[in-house]
């Protein structure tokens, strides 16, 4: 797992729901803590793209409702900037559901558009990827 080169704002905070966007089962997530956070002591760390947290799953089929799965941040609202000073911002807040803490997806299909800088980060994601921005 690389460093990116963006300056990402962190978009989300813990007790935010993100809509899955891939094939796993899970359909709605809702995030219980950010993994790999460097925050002051107390603070709630946020979340950003390219992320990885811990999410309880709220919607989707029963098999798969009430776990708690990693997943990684692909999309957020929140606008961030890239080093070429670009600033990019997306529709919606999404998240690919991981099988493991390594960063191997469950899902085999990625529905919209995925960050370069996950490509970047972890690279099992960008693997599956179709479209990336």
């Amino acid at each position: 797992m690389k460093a990116t080169k963006a300056r990402i704002t962190k978009g989300l905070q813990k007790g935010s729901y993100v809509e899955a966007c891939d094939n796993s089962g899970a359909k709605v997530l809702k995030i219980v803590s950010v993994k790999r956070a460097k925050t002051v002591k107390g603070r709630v760390a946020g979340a950003g793209i390219g992320d990885m947290f811990l999410a309880s799953v709220v919607k989707g089929r029963p098999d798969m409702r009430k776990q708690v799965v990693f997943a990684v941040l692909v999309r957020q609202k929140k606008e961030y900037r890239r080093a070429n000073g670009v600033r990019i911002q997306f529709e919606d807040n999404a998240a690919v559901v991981l099988k493991d803490d390594k960063g191997n997806p469950k899902g085999t299909i990625f529905k919209g558009p995925i960050a370069k800088e996950v490509n970047e980060k972890w690279p099992g994601i960008a693997k599956i990827a179709s479209l990336v921005v």
